[in-house]
């Protein structure tokens, strides 16, 4: 067969380009120190990349979203390890003044003046917030949810927040649960706690104890000198103290799925993050080395061009 010097020519020509694209192939790796850094180096390896980023920016999100929910479920823990401060000192002082050996009119109204401060404190710590949102309202973040008189204005409202893909945690505790012994249902409108047969109906049998009307009957008892009165807050201040520690367990039981969570979220970005570098990153040393080959095999396809070409007319009148 015949060889055309156009087709030699040709020949020549495209075997020099293809030498100079992967000499600029390797000379890009080795300035972004990247293999992939454009579809078509790789278009399995790529699609495989971008899924890789965004399971890393959801994963952020996600982290974002814990770190919200554990700010919120730190300060919610504080605000009930004051009122249980608050609950043990008020029983204190009932135990103190519960006899007519140990206390008179006098050292009553003198204990007064307390409660009515412990009472302050506990409604201070009901409407405490972060940010610009109330902690212990339920939905009703933007409002305070306790009245200066002790009334909530909330509701039961949890706030579910996604710390992982398909997991969902209550990142709150509403006021209504953390006041009260047996909360009362907003939806409902009645007091009580859900009977054992789990269907969500309320045990109205149960009496509700609440911690800032416990603060006032105790204040009132001190006023009018009642020993009844006040010999029948102590257990009621059990009550809520023990109801205030089972709260703070729920509380600590949402810190641990959240830490484990968070634990979990941080595995999966290193693990995504050493997929990812295989992926994408180049090996600088190969690198290298291939770009030191690919120079030898141009210079090596320029030599082996010059003996190719004829010599023209004007080489032999030289």
């Amino acid at each position: 067969m015949r060889v055309t010097e156009n087709s030699n020519y040709e020949a020549i020509r495209n075997g020099i380009q293809r030498s100079k694209e992967r000499m600029e192939s390797l000379q890009h790796q080795s300035s972004t120190l990247k293999k992939l850094n454009q579809p078509s180096d790789d278009p399995v390896g790529t699609s495989k990349v971008l899924e890789l980023r965004t399971d890393k920016v959801n994963n952020d999100q996600f982290q974002m979203n814990a770190r919200t929910a554990e700010n919120f479920l730190n300060n919610t823990d504080t605000v009930l390890s004051e009122l249980s401060e608050i609950v043990s000192r008020a029983k204190e002082l009932a135990i103190n003044q519960s006899s007519a050996a140990s206390s008179n009119d006098d050292t009553r109204l003198g204990v007064v003046e307390e409660v009515s401060q412990l009472f302050r404190q506990a409604v201070a710590a009901g409407n405490r917030r972060v940010g610009e949102r109330y902690l212990l309202g339920g939905y009703k973040t933007q409002t305070p949810p306790v009245d200066p008189e002790g009334r909530y204005q909330g509701d039961d409202g949890q706030m579910m927040v996604e710390i992982a893909e398909g997991v969902f945690l209550t990142m709150n505790i509403p006021g209504s649960e953390a006041f009260n012994t047996h909360p009362r249902s907003t939806h409902f409108g009645n007091y009580g706690i859900p009977n054992a047969s789990g269907s969500g109906d309320f045990d109205e049998t149960a009496e509700n104890v609440n911690v800032f009307d416990e603060l006032q009957n105790f204040r009132i008892s001190l006023i009018t000198g009642d020993l009844e009165g006040i010999r029948a807050t102590l257990d009621r201040f059990d009550e809520i103290h023990n109801k205030l520690v089972t709260t703070r367990a729920k509380l600590g039981s949402r810190m641990q799925g959240l830490q484990s969570t968070h634990q979990a979220i941080e595995r999966h970005n290193i693990t995504n993050a050493s997929l990812s570098s295989a992926l994408e990153d180049a090996d600088v040393a190969q690198v290298v080395t291939d770009l030191g080959k690919e120079e030898t095999v141009f210079r090596s396809s320029l030599a082996v061009a010059k003996k190719l070409i004829q010599p023209t007319l004007l080489d032999f009148l030289k």
